[in-house]
């Protein structure tokens, strides 16, 4: 019997091997055999973990997302000012995405349609989940007396908004090859909305 560590160790296996084959050759020529022979598991193991190639893309997304709320949280959780963990956080949601699909450039568009419907499921979890992490470095600043918010969890939310359209997703193939660009731009977007919950 495989213990949950050894469990994880097998799923994560299969999903890299999933993000190194269909950042290569895309999702559609893609196969759960691929990505099986990539892993070295059998393919019926690729079932025991994921019902489909869907369920594998999608859990590779989920886990983009979990990693990147791990480095948010450690952000929050560090000794620096609210307005730094502020500015670190915004840049650090869009740059750690932005990394991690550029070898995606030629298939993003491809993977991110074929999985689109069960994405927007998902999206709300995500998106609250990052929210919350955000205000709670909101509240930080305003216990500190920096900051000013009505309500920590929807300003978080409307930060999260203000800055998705730089999210990899919503660039084009072009933009996803000018990073510095996009850092900038973040950079700058972060100060304007730093400026809006800053006490004056």
């Amino acid at each position: 019997m495989r213990t949950d560590s050894a469990k994880t160790d097998v799923r994560d296996a299969i999903l890299d091997a999933a993000d190194r084959l269909i950042g290569f050759y895309g999702y559609t020529k893609t196969t759960v055999d691929d990505i099986a022979h990539e892993a070295g598991v059998g393919k019926g193991t690729i079932y025991l973990y994921f019902k489909s190639k869907e369920e594998v893309a999608v859990s590779w997304v989920d886990r983009v997302n979990a990693r990147l709320r791990d480095q948010l949280q450690r952000i929050a959780d560090s000794e620096i000012a609210p307005a730094d963990k502020f500015r670190e956080m915004l840049l650090v949601r869009i740059l750690f995405r932005f990394d991690t699909i550029r070898n995606y450039t030629r298939s993003l568009d491809e993977l991110l349609a074929a999985i689109r419907p069960i994405t927007l499921i998902w999206r709300e979890r995500w998106q609250d989940a990052e929210a919350k992490i955000f205000a709670q470095v909101l509240t930080q600043g305003e216990d500190n007396g920096v900051f000013h918010v009505d309500d920590a969890y929807q300003t978080a939310r409307l930060l999260l908004m203000a800055t998705n359209s730089y999210l990899p997703n919503n660039l084009s193939i072009e933009q996803l090859g000018e990073r510095d660009q996009i850092a900038d731009a973040v950079t700058r977007m972060a100060e304007l909305l730093l400026n809006g919950v800053l006490v004056r």
